[in-house]
Parts: structure tokens; sequence; C-alpha cells
């Protein structure tokens, strides 16, 4: 089966800078990613590059910021409570911390810390950088009813509901 709307798709994929330094990989879970094509789960420019392929296919995307994480914002800093980072005790500059946002999680870098509060940096640690992804199509598969409905695959490598 070809990947086109409606397929959940599983896929592996390595990110890496222009100097070749890999920066994420799935492969570091064990676990290939799960998504829903044709529903803005993933970077419309990959989803774009996915159409077509098929299990056992891999493909190599070059990404410029825009397609990407985005231009990096100057001035992008927002001073947090630290009780709000997750992902250390004691904080430094530097650091990468989680912080809760009415949208999710959103990952920052630490730019100062206090004694209650931190500045961080909310440009995404990718922000400004062209990316090559890198990936495989592990599996290609018709979404089920409920997961059209959703808007989001299921199972292993997808969304779990609580």
């Amino acid at each position: 089966m070809q990947i086109a709307d409606n397929a959940v798709v599983r896929f592996h994929y390595e990110v890496k800078q222009q100097d070749g330094e890999v920066v994420d990989s799935s492969r570091d879970e064990q676990h290939p990613v799960a998504y829903l094509h044709g529903h803005n789960n993933i970077m419309p420019a990959l989803e774009k590059a996915m159409v077509g392929k098929a299990a056992g296919d891999t493909l190599s995307v070059t990404l410029a910021p825009e397609d990407a994480y985005g231009e990096y914002q100057e001035g992008a800093e927002q001073r947090v409570s630290l009780k709000h980072l997750s992902g250390a005790d004691k904080w430094q500059p530097g650091m990468l911390a989680l912080v809760h946002t009415d949208h999710g999680q959103r990952q920052v870098l630490i730019k100062k810390v206090g004694k209650f509060m931190a500045t961080v940096d909310l440009n995404h640690p990718l922000a400004g950088k062209t990316l090559t992804f890198d990936l495989e199509v592990i599996d290609v598969r018709e979404a089920t009813a409920e997961e059209i409905e959703h808007g989001h695959a299921h199972g292993e490598g997808g969304h779990h509901h609580h």
C-alpha cells in the first residue's frame, strides 16, 4: 500500500544538522513513530515527501528552517517560575527544560537562573537550522474510522488514550 490521505504510517527517522551531527533519532527509543497521513500530524514538507512511498522505502529530505522548526526569533525570552520547569532538580544556563503551556509541553533553553525564576528561550532548540531528515517507512495501513475521527494514529508509536 502506498502512503496517501488516511493511511497510518509507521516510520523511523534520523535528523541531522548540516555538519552531519545527528540531533534526533527514533531509533533511540527502538519504536518507529506512527502518524495519520493528511491530518497535519507531522511537518507538512515531510508529509508531502512521504506521498506515494511504501513499506521498505527510504528517503532523505533536507528542510530549510521555515519548513522545519521555524526561523530563530530574537528576543523570544520569558521569565518562568522554577516550579514550572521539569527535567532536572538544579538548573543552569544552557540546559534544556520542559515547560507546561496551554498547548502542551514545550522544550525551552535556560538562559539565566535566579532563586525563584528562570529566563528561558522559547525558540525550539533546532529553530533557524537547515535539517536533513532520513526516513525509513516501516509499514503503511488503512486508518480505522476511529483514527480518522480523532485525527491521529492509535496503537504502537501513535496516540494512546488514557
